[in-house]
């Protein structure tokens, strides 16, 4: 790690000792994280209230209070972090319904050590992430229940050609700064494309602009952080 490097702050929430223990032989601190932990949904408030991590890592199925719900409340604060969530589960539903809660991703927890870093780091600086291996089937569920604007009338076409492009990187999982570097423009100005294609579109966050690209074949299953 780079001394002048700032660590990423990670709370792991997991009933699972032993996968807590896995996440943190990961991400180690030599390798630009600090990782602080909880045991189970209902202990999250607490962990922010002494210390704001950079993001938090979920697991879904907990033994008193489960990740859905546990986002859901955290969610709710201004001061939130984001959160990504790890599951051995493929269980469409719940993660769509993480989505939902306002999770800006989501990771099966046997994918290779490279992608949860990967993931970690791009949500923990305003991104987000979803497992290109359930993707697909996670979306039709979300919007089984959180139809997408629809494609007809002026929304998708009030967007110019450089706000179609911003919104092509976005559904790909780029950050703001990736986005600036790959059309050659500052970071401020695409900050600004953002909020315009948010405000065009009716979205609320960058997951669900990834699921607007996705519905409207903007981005095609498996195209995303390519």
């Amino acid at each position: 790690m780079n001394p002048d490097e700032q660590l990423v702050d990670v709370l792991i929430v997991d009933d699972q000792e032993l996968v807590r223990g896995g996440l943190r032989r990961i991400l180690r601190r030599r390798d630009g994280f600090a990782v602080s932990e909880c045991a189970d949904g209902d202990e999250v408030p607490a962990a922010l209230a002494a210390k704001r991590p950079d993001i938090v890592l979920m697991d879904l199925r907990m033994k008193r209070v489960d990740g859905i719900e546990a986002t859901r409340t955290l969610r709710q604060r201004d001061d939130a972090p984001p959160v990504l969530v790890l599951t051995t589960f493929d269980d469409d539903d719940l993660l769509s319904g993480a989505l939902r809660a306002g999770a800006a991703g989501f990771l099966l927890k046997d994918s290779p050590a490279e992608d949860l870093i990967r993931a970690v780091r791009t949500v923990a600086a305003g991104g987000s992430w979803l497992d290109p291996t359930v993707t697909p089937r996670v979306l039709s569920a979300y919007r089984s229940v959180r139809p997408t604007p629809a494609p007809s009338g002026n929304r998708l076409g009030e967007l110019t050609a450089r706000e179609l492009e911003v919104l092509e990187l976005i559904g790909r999982g780029h950050l703001n700064a990736e986005i600036a570097r790959a059309l050659g423009i500052s970071e401020v100005t695409v900050k600004s494309h953002v909020g315009h294609i948010f405000g065009k579109l009716g979205l609320r966050d960058r997951a669900a602009a990834i699921v607007f690209a996705f519905d409207h074949g903007i981005v095609a299953p498996g195209q995303s952080h390519s």
